[in-house]
Formats: C-alpha cells, sequence, structure tokens
C-alpha cells in the first residue's frame, strides 16, 4: 500500500490547479457560458488524472488532515489546540470563506430579503423533506434500509459533510452501520454534482434573457475568473485588506470558541458555523451604529481569493475512484435525489421568485447548496454574476441561508425522518 503524500502538496497545487481550470475555460468558452467555475474545472480534472494515473497502476493520493499549530492555532479553541489535534487542511480557508459571508452581508439587504428569503428558506426546508421521502421510497422499492435513503436525502445533500458527520452517531444507533462512511460517501457526491450542475440550472434558467445592464449576447466572448487578477486586486488595496483580512483572523479565532461552545450544547453545527454567526454581529453592530470603517467591497475581495482556494484544495484531493465505488443502491437513491433537487428548483423556486435575473442567480443557488455545498453554490453563483451582471440580493441572501438559516430547520427534518423509520 503506497503512503498518500502530505497534505501540503495540495497547497502548493491549489494556485497551478486553478490555473489549469482558466486555462481549460478559456479554451472551451462553452463550459464558461453554462457557468462551469473556475475551481471546478481545475480540481476536478485533476482528481480525473490521478485517477487515470491509479488505474494505470500509479498510486496518487493525498492525506486531508494536518496537525502543525501555525496552521490549525486561527481555527481552534486553545485547550483543544494545545494538543495539537490533526484539522482538514482547508478547514482555515472554509471557515476564513464564510467569516467573509457573515461580515459582507449588509442587515440592511439581510432585513429586506423579504420574500427572496422566505422564498429560500421555505423552499429549501421542503426540499428537505421532499430529499428525504423520495430517499425513503427509492430505498424500500429498491429493496434497500429506509434509513440508507435519508442518509442519501437532506443529510448529506442538504445538509453536506458536516450534518453527515455530526448524525452518524444516531444513524448507527438507529441501525445503519458505518454511517459515517455512507454520509462522506453521499456527501462528496453531492458536492460534485452541485459543483457540475449548478451553474448550467442558472444558465438554461436565464436562456434568452439580456444581461444585467446591457444587451449582451450569446456570441460574446464569456469572461473567465482569473484567480491571480484576483490577489492583485485585493493586494492593490494595501493597509485595506491589511486591516480586513486581520478583522477576518480574529472573527475565525473568536469564532473557534463559539463554535465549541455550540458543540458542548451538543447542536450538530458545521465547523464554520462560530465564525459565520459572529461576522454576522459585527456586521449588524457596524451598521447600526453607522460607522463606516468595514468596507464590503474589501470583505468580497478576501472572499474571492478564499473560496477558490478552498474548493481548489477541495476538489483536487478527491479520490474518484472512491466515488465511482458508491454502492449501486446508494447511487441510484442520489441520483434520483439530484434530478428531484434540480426539477423542483426549476419548477417550484424559480418562479415563485420571479423569473428575472436576480432569481435565477438564486435558483441557481438554491440547487448548488441543496445538493453540494454553500461553496459551490456560490462559486456558481459568482460565475453567473461575471458573465451576466451582479444579482446583490441573491448574493447576500443566498450564502446565509445554504450556509446558516437551513441547518435550523433541516436537523429537525432529519431527525423527525430517523424517528419515523428508526
Amino acid at each position: 500500500m503506497t503512503a498518500p503524500f502530505s497534505p501540503w502538496f495540495l497547497l502548493l497545487l491549489a494556485v497551478p490547479v486553478l490555473l489549469l481550470g482558466e486555462f481549460v475555460l478559456r479554451r472551451l468558452p462553452v463550459l464558461a457560458r453554462f457557468n462551469i467555475p473556475v475551481p471546478v474545472v481545475g480540481g476536478l480534472l485533476f482528481s480525473l488524472a490521478c485517477l487515470l494515473l491509479q488505474y494505470s497502476g500509479v498510486t496518487v493520493s493525498f492525506g486531508s488532515k494536518v496537525s502543525e499549530g501555525w496552521w490549525t492555532w486561527l481555527v481552534t479553541p486553545d485547550t483543544e489546540w494545545l494538543a495539537r489535534p490533526a484539522k482538514n487542511l482547508n478547514l482555515p480557508l472554509l471557515i476564513g470563506f464564510f467569516t467573509c459571508v457573515g461580515l459582507g452581508a449588509p442587515l440592511r439587504t439581510l432585513l429586506g430579503g423579504g420574500r427572496m428569503l422566505a422564498v429560500l428558506l421555505i423552499g429549501t426546508t421542503v426540499l428537505s423533506v421532499l430529499q428525504n421521502a423520495v430517499g425513503g421510497a427509492v430505498a424500500g422499492a429498491i429493496g434497500a434500509p429506509a434509513l440508507l435513503g435519508i442518509a442519501c436525502g437532506s443529510l448529506t445533500l442538504v445538509g453536506g459533510h458536516g450534518t453527515a458527520l455530526g448524525f452518524a452517531p444516531r444513524f448507527e444507533q438507529a441501525g445503519l452501520a458505518s454511517a459515517a462512511a455512507i454520509g462522506a460517501s453521499a456527501a462528496t457526491f453531492g458536492l460534485v454534482a452541485g459543483a457540475l450542475l449548478a451553474g448550467p440550472l442558472g444558465a438554461w434558467l436565464l436562456r434568452g434573457q439580456r444581461k444585467a445592464g446591457g444587451a449582451g449576447g450569446a456570441t460574446e466572448k464569456p469572461v473567465v475568473a482569473s484567480f491571480i487578477a484576483d490577489v492583485r486586486s485585493l493586494a492593490a488595496l494595501g493597509k485595506s485588506a491589511v486591516f480586513h483580512g486581520l478583522l477576518i483572523a480574529v472573527c475565525i479565532k473568536a469564532g473557534a470558541w463559539v463554535s465549541f461552545g455550540l458543540d458542548k450544547l451538543g447542536l450538530a453545527l458545521p465547523a464554520y458555523m462560530g465564525a459565520l454567526v459572529l461576522g454576522f454581529i459585527v456586521r449588524a453592530i457596524h451598521d447600526a451604529a453607522g460607522w463606516r470603517w468595514l468596507d464590503g467591497g474589501v470583505i468580497a475581495r478576501w472572499a474571492a481569493v478564499l473560496l477558490p482556494l478552498f474548493l481548489a484544495v477541495t476538489l483536487a484531493s478527491l479520490n474518484l475512484a472512491d466515488l465511482a465505488s458508491v454502492a449501486g443502491p446508494m447511487l441510484m437513491i442520489l441520483a434520483v435525489n439530484v434530478a428531484i433537487t434540480l426539477l423542483f428548483a426549476a419548477v417550484v423556486i424559480w418562479p415563485l421568485l420571479g423569473r428575472d435575473h436576480e432569481a435565477g442567480v438564486a435558483t441557481a443557488g438554491l440547487a448548488g447548496y441543496g445538493i453540494g455545498s454553500t461553496a459551490t453554490a456560490v462559486a456558481a453563483m459568482d460565475a453567473m454574476t461575471r458573465q451576466r451582471g451582479p444579482a446583490p440580493r441573491a448574493t447576500t441572501i443566498v450564502p446565509p441561508t445554504g450556509g446558516f438559516l437551513i441547518d435550523l430547520t433541516n436537523a429537525p427534518v432529519i431527525s423527525a425522518f430517523i424517528k419515523a423509520v428508526g
């Protein structure tokens, strides 16, 4: 058995992987027109290359966790950090991005979310019920345990990796063996599906519509995100970028303690929840007091750097051989639920939101986090807005809905289904 490469290689490869994605999108503009994000293209191509090498007899795999204190300190409470716990390499990047989501959400926009916020939150809650019901029904039809259907439902699709791991002990107690491994595999399937399908759904919904702020035609050269350009834009901000970077770091560290407290209360919430909530609170206080020192534009530039790095590291490290070996019943349940989710987004959410540009971006975002994760949703929305113009309401309301609010309703839905079939 060949030992995996150090996780640090993934960090070194992140920028080349992003450059690969940019190169492919510029050479194949049809992918850009379908709003496939740069890190998704580069990361999955790299994973595919590793898979082909594995089939040729050369094993290429990467470790996922590191215990170096200088990397884990920011995302770990000090009482835990002293023991040098191993953490996922991409965790600081993930939490940093969600901190930006919190700090970058103007209170007035969230309070004015109105119809869009209600439609997304209620709609995703209904989607959670639908995914679990469909998962259970498909599982029953093929002779699989009903709990497997729920595990391949909102637990891993709407919920993602964090929710899957948080609920794994309860599923095992209810009778589903290896719930953690099943949840991780199903959530990974959802991550890939969401990364690949959310953007094309948005492109299909907005087909034929004029670009926001201009005519624009289908023959125009598509806009491809440039990671190097985003880094240069951030660096050009100088002291403002440094100040906001330090603010993000402070929120990450303080948020680690908030998450620690939430864990002690027995709440199964993602690791980024503390920093996300703290970011919201800081931004709310800042806006309510009428201050002007927090610049949402600078926060957005930090997010534009952290998100592609996180996705590049995450997708490049995927073992597609493990994903390809997902058991038949799981694959069938997941495939049906992905199709149902896309159909629900297009037939229910899109009309309710008004069938305009903002609605298309928000619907793609819901599909992104309803199948994969909030990070893939934001990446798809970013690709759409680069192509078709800004959608400030959608890009402000979707991240907190998928990253925080839905966890408050999805968890009780999962618990109710476990109790019903357990």
